[in-house]
C-alpha cells in the first residue's frame, strides 16, 4: 500500500473511498453514543436482512421489549424501564446497525459500478479485496461484542470486546483513507525526510495504545470513578490503582485505566510539541506546509475535551456528548497523522 498508483487512476474511485471514510467516522460516533447510552444490548438477535426495519406496530415492539427483559441488564439495571424508555435505547442500537448496512451498500454498489465502468486498475484489486475482508471482520467483531453482554451476570458488553471493535473500525478507517490518498496525492507533494517519518510512526504507535485505553475507558465507564482533575479523587497516586495483581489490573481496574489514559495523554502532548518543532524545520511541500500544525491543534483540543469529559462524567447527558466529541477529535487526530505520514516518505 506504499506504492503510489498511476496518475491515470480514476479520481472518482478515490472520492468513493473518501465517502466511505466519512461514513466510517459517523459509524464510530454512533457506536460511541450507543455505548454511553447503554443501548448496545437492546437488540438481542442478529438479523442481517429483516433487521434493517425497526419494529412496526405495538405487538412487534412489545415482542422486542420482552426479549430485552430476559437480559441481566434489564433485570438488574433497567427493571423500571417503560416501553418508551426501551424505544430510546433500541433506536441507537438499530441506527448503529442500520448505518453499518448502509455503509456496506455504498461500498458494494460503488464496487459494482466501477467494475461495470472498468475503472479499476489491476493494482487496485488486492487492496480492494483486503478492504472488503476488513469490513466483514469488523461486522463479525461487532456481533461477538454484543454477545459478550448477553450472558448471565453481564450488564454491558465486555470492555475488551468493545475496544477491539473500536480499534478494528479505526484500522478499516485508516486503510480506506490510505488507499484514497494513493489515488489523490500527486508525487510532487511528497517530502522525503526519514527522521520526521520515524517520529510520525512513533506518534501513531503511541496514539494506537491511547485509543485502546480510550475504548477501555468507555467500556468500563472509567471516567465516573474519578471525576476530578488534575488529581484522581484528590490523590496523585491513590491506593485504588493497585486493587488487584497481575496484568488484569492494567486492563480491568477502572482507576488504573483512567490513570494510564491520562499519563499517555500528557506524554503525547510533549511528543507532539517536539514533533511540531522538528516538522517546522523541514522543507515542506505546499500541502504539508498548510497542514503540519493540525496534529498539535487537535491534540490540545483533545486534552481539553478529555478533562471536561472526566469532570462532567457524573452527568449522564454531559458524558454522552462530551465523550462523543472527545472520540471525534481523536479520530481527526488519527486522520491528521496518517495524512502527514503519507506526505512524508523515505
Amino acid at each position: 500500500m506504499n506504492k503510489p498508483l498511476s496518475p491515470s487512476s480514476n479520481r472518482a474511485v478515490a472520492w468513493w473511498l473518501l465517502t466511505g471514510v466519512g461514513m466510517i467516522m459517523i459509524q464510530v460516533l454512533i457506536g460511541g453514543i450507543t455505548r454511553l447510552t447503554e443501548s448496545g444490548l437492546s437488540i438481542t438477535e442478529w438479523k442481517p436482512i429483516t433487521g434493517i426495519l425497526p419494529p412496526i406496530g405495538d405487538l412487534a415492539w412489545q415482542t422486542e421489549f420482552d426479549k430485552y427483559k430476559q437480559t441481566d441488564q434489564f433485570r438488574y439495571l433497567h427493571s423500571d424501564f417503560s416501553l418508551s424508555d426501551f424505544k430510546f435505547i433500541f433506536f441507537w442500537e438499530w441506527f448503529h446497525r442500520f448505518w453499518a448496512r448502509l455503509l456496506g451498500i455504498v461500498f458494494i454498489v460503488g464496487f459494482a459500478w466501477f467494475i461495470w465502468k472498468k475503472k479499476f486498475k489491476r493494482e487496485m484489486i488486492i487492496p480492494l479485496i483486503i478492504l472488503f475482508l476488513l469490513g466483514a471482520l469488523q461486522g463479525a467483531i461487532g456481533w461477538i461484542m454484543v454477545k459478550s453482554g448477553l450472558v448471565p451476570e453481564k450488564y454491558f458488553v465486555g470492555h475488551v470486546e468493545l475496544a477491539t471493535h473500536f480499534v478494528a473500525a479505526l484500522i478499516l478507517l485508516v486503510y480506506t483513507l490510505w488507499f484514497a490518498l494513493r489515488l489523490l496525492v500527486p508525487g510532487r507533494q511528497i517530502v522525503r525526510c526519514i527522521p520526521l517519518k520515524r517520529f510520525t510512526v512513533l506518534l501513531l504507535l503511541l496514539l494506537f495504545v491511547q485509543l485502546v485505553y480510550g475504548g477501555f475507558m468507555a467500556g468500563l465507564k472509567a471516567a465516573t470513578v474519578a471525576p476530578t482533575w488534575p488529581t484522581i479523587n484528590g490523590e496523585w497516586f491513590p491506593a485504588s490503582l493497585f486493587t488487584t495483581s497481575g496484568v488484569g489490573n492494567y486492563i480491568n481496574n477502572p482507576f488504573m485505566v483512567q490513570f494510564i489514559h491520562r499519563a499517555i495523554a500528557y506524554l503525547f502532548v510533549v511528543f507532539i510539541v517536539a514533533w511540531f518543532v522538528k516538522a517546522q524545520k523541514v522543507a515542506a511541500s505546499s500541502w504539508l506546509n498548510k497542514t503540519r500544525a493540525l496534529p498539535l491543534l487537535l491534540v490540545l483540543a483533545q486534552v481539553l475535551l478529555g478533562i471536561l469529559t472526566v469532570l462532567y462524567s457524573p452527568s449522564a447527558g454531559a458524558l454522552v456528548w462530551l465523550g462523543v466529541l472527545h472520540q471525534f477529535t481523536a479520530m481527526l487526530l488519527l486522520v491528521s497523522l496518517v495524512w502527514i505520514l503519507f506526505l512524508v516518505k523515505k
